[in-house]
């Protein structure tokens, strides 16, 4: 189970009730949880946030996330993956490329896992005449990059670092239609971490398949809290 420190949790309310609207006022609330995280000692020294921008400009939160590798003793819960499994949960789809409305309907409000929560099924699978499970996710041949018609909610991933290999792969399949990143993969690299292989092309690559990309938001900020974690925390690599 995917689950926030407890002060992320008490800190819910007052960061779910914000109003934001530029990217300096989102990215604050990514590197504040980077922040906090490591002062309160519950993971790596990183912080993500999902917001829905609508129509009207206005931008309203959907979920938080930190570095929870140690404390979870799960090596893929890093900031951006915590905020999208966070964000699909509260939304009620694998993917957040919806259509307005988009959703099962099912969802918390606050974009939360609690402890009492119980994982639903992945995908409601659809049976054939003769039993066999089919798969409505496949695509026989297509472009997995062309863009589908028709699908209007913009979900903005903003993170206090550019991502790792991992993290980057997991924004593709997200389903977000932006990620916004604070510090960079060199600040991350400088104290330790390895960060794996991420190159300009790999953000190209997400802009051909319809992904915003936004980088060096509040990068100095963001990384005086790197600098501070690389003077005494755990460099959790392989």
């Amino acid at each position: 189970m995917v689950t926030l420190p407890p002060w992320a949790i008490a800190a819910s309310s007052d960061y779910f009730s914000r109003q934001y609207h530029t990217d300096d006022e989102m990215m604050s609330l990514a590197i504040h949880l980077s922040d906090r995280n490591i002062t309160e000692g519950t993971g790596g020294p990183f912080g993500a946030a999902i917001f829905e921008r609508h129509k009207d400009g206005r931008c309203t939160l959907v979920s938080v996330g930190m570095n929870r590798v140690v404390p979870l003793g799960n090596s893929t819960l890093h900031g951006e993956t915590v905020a999208i499994q966070l964000a699909q949960r509260k939304i009620g789809s694998f993917t957040l490329s919806l259509e307005d409305g988009g959703g099962d309907g099912s969802e918390h409000d606050d974009g939360l896992f609690y402890e009492e929560d119980t994982p639903k099924a992945a995908e409601k699978e659809e049976k054939g005449e003769d039993g066999a499970t089919t798969d409505n996710a496949t695509t026989s041949g297509a472009d997995v990059c062309t863009p589908v018609g028709g699908r209007k909610r913009q979900f903005e991933l903003f993170t206090s670092c550019e991502p790792c290999a991992m993290c980057l792969g997991a924004t593709l399949w997200s389903g977000v239609s932006r990620i916004v990143c604070g510090a960079t993969k060199d600040d991350a690299q400088a104290i330790g971490f390895d960060e794996g292989p991420v190159y300009e092309e790999s953000y190209r690559h997400l802009e051909k398949c319809g992904v915003g990309v936004t980088r060096n938001v509040l990068t100095e900020e963001a990384a005086s809290v790197l600098r501070r974690y690389g003077n005494s925390g755990l460099i959790y690599n392989r």
